[in-house]
């Protein structure tokens, strides 16, 4: 009886701290939507609030009057988001499999993907390789190669959930009825690790979605711009998006700009899919963080 009231007190109080901590985990985002729903005046005279001091649709219908710019911004992530997801999530599995593989320089593989999580080569010569050697600048492949494409500990994850996971008698019998290497990891491996694909596809497309580093680096043409590097201009330059609709549909009266409360519609159109997405992977990826965290 006393365990039972002592694990019953425990997952009470449990409960309890998980409840408080999403609380305040949403207050962040609670405020972001309420802010964006406020009036422009009232936002910089009384400051933002959950509940709106002053409900006002400005912010958005400023949005929608520039969806030119916006739209195609957001068009941009999407492409972006699924491109370099799709192609991250290939590479850095057929490396995690070639390593877990006992195979001259396999070792020397191992050692240069580990090397890379503790040092890099430093902005200056990162930028020259990708804009003078690989010649991405400018181009919509300056948002997916540098620094997204491979991920380091992804690949250590997803290496360590093949080794973990995956049952040696399964593949040694694969192999004993004749099954290549590239039909073990289509036809066995890759079906059986669903939650570690899962969790990978997540972290990149998420580091896709919220990317806006190499636009700063790498891009100069506004056409190119995804979400995240147009909201990072706003925060630099609340005049921006009044300079592109000028170019796009005449002039526009900067005063009348719903600046500050734009800036938080703008953030809350962009977590938007990520806020509705994330929920249906949840379950793949807490397992495939857990067993891919295993050492091997």
């Amino acid at each position: 009886m006393l365990n039972y009231r002592g694990d019953r007190t425990a997952r009470l109080i449990a409960n309890i701290v998980m409840t408080v901590l999403s609380v305040c985990a949403l207050l962040p985002f609670l405020l972001l939507v309420g802010a964006s729903f406020t009036e422009e005046k009232a936002a910089v005279l009384n400051g933002f609030s959950i509940i709106p001091s002053q409900f006002g649709l400005g912010a958005y219908q400023y949005i929608l009057k520039e969806f030119g710019t916006i739209g195609r911004a957001y068009l941009i992530t999407i492409v972006v988001t699924v491109v370099g997801t799709a192609l991250s999530m290939t590479i850095t599995t057929l490396m995690a499999y070639a390593l877990t593989k006992r195979v001259p320089g396999v070792k020397i593989l191992n050692f240069l993907v580990i090397f890379t999580m503790l040092f890099n080569g430093g902005l200056v010569p990162t930028y020259y390789v990708y804009s003078n050697i690989l010649r991405v600048k400018d181009t919509i492949w300056a948002l997916i190669v540098p620094g997204l494409l491979m991920n380091a500990f992804s690949i250590m994850l997803v290496k360590n959930y093949f080794r973990t996971a995956i049952p040696k008698e399964l593949l040694e019998s694969a192999k004993m009825d004749g099954a290549g290497q590239a039909t073990v990891l289509t036809k066995i491996v890759l079906p059986l690790s669903t939650p570690i694909l899962a969790t990978i596809g997540i972290n990149s497309a998420l580091a896709y979605w919220n990317d806006w580093t190499n636009g700063l680096y790498y891009l100069t043409d506004t056409r190119l711009f995804s979400l995240q590097t147009i909201l990072n201009k706003i925060n630099e330059n609340v005049q921006f998006l009044a300079n592109n609709s000028d170019k796009l549909s005449g002039i526009v009266n900067t005063s009348d700009l719903p600046t500050t409360t734009m800036r938080m519609a703008v953030a809350v159109i962009g977590i938007l899919p990520v806020v509705f997405i994330f929920p249906f992977f949840q379950k793949y990826f807490i397992k495939g963080i857990t067993i891919g965290a295993v050492k091997g």
